[in-house]
């Protein structure tokens, strides 16, 4: 199997044909080989010391392609009866996704959801303080994330944290069995070994990072097999 390129093919949750009890069994299935993986770990800790360099006493956060909000609701609990205030934002082309999110987050006042195409987004009406991308970028192909990037900085006030994966031929395998031991359904599965076929490298994400030239860039490994990207915005 070829890992010099990304791969163009489709994931099986992005076919909107796939019911909402199938796709929640899916998200599900996702969201815990994520946490079991400390990949939402990532994200909080990146916006933790996002917000330490930027203190405030409220911050508006941004979840493109947002899914179920599971990473939204981990924001808001993570911060909790810390004193910050938050006001969460999802958005998602899924409306499966965005329903299954919006049930699940009645319990979560501060979280609203939006359905909406990314690079379909006007700047002047729709701005957050962090803006995060959490395995959404790599659903996007090669002419559309530039796009994608500059869309999602110019909708950050502060920055953004993109938490994504790495293609390598480790991965993969990894992954195979893995998840043939932790997920339970075969488009979870599936799903997975597309995902890091149609991930990337650490040249290629320096690649689009000069495109930005504009903004501070801080790119690292993470485990397991993950990348964070945190852009900020650099200030007057």
């Amino acid at each position: 199997m070829n890992f010099t390129h990304r791969f163009t093919g489709r994931e099986l949750m992005d076919d909107h044909t796939l019911d909402v009890a199938s796709l929640e069994k899916v998200l599900l299935d996702i969201n815990r080989v994520n946490k079991l993986l400390h990949g939402t770990a990532i994200t909080l800790n990146a916006i933790r010391k996002l917000i330490r360099e930027y203190p405030k006493s409220a911050y508006s956060i941004m979840d493109i392609g947002c899914g179920d909000g599971q990473m939204l609701r981990e924001v808001a609990r993570f911060y909790k009866d810390t004193g910050i205030g938050l006001v969460l934002i999802g958005v998602d082309l899924n409306e499966k996704s965005l329903e299954i999110a919006k049930r699940n987050s009645l319990d979560y006042p501060n979280i609203s959801y939006i359905n909406q195409n990314v690079l379909l987004m006007k700047e002047e009406e729709m701005q957050a303080d962090i803006v995060l991308c959490t395995l959404t970028m790599h659903h996007f192909n090669n002419q559309e994330i530039p796009i994608f990037l500059k869309k999602t900085l110019g909708l950050a006030r502060v920055g953004v944290v993109i938490n994504d994966l790495q293609r390598s031929r480790i991965a993969y395998q990894l992954f195979r069995l893995y998840s043939a031991i932790f997920m339970t359904t075969e488009v979870a599965k599936h799903d997975g070994l597309v995902s890091i076929k149609s991930a990337f490298t650490r040249s290629e994400l320096r690649k689009y990072a000069r495109q930005l030239p504009t903004a501070q860039h801080n790119l690292s490994w993470k485990w397991a097999f993950r990348y964070l990207w945190v852009i900020r915005l650099k200030r007057e």
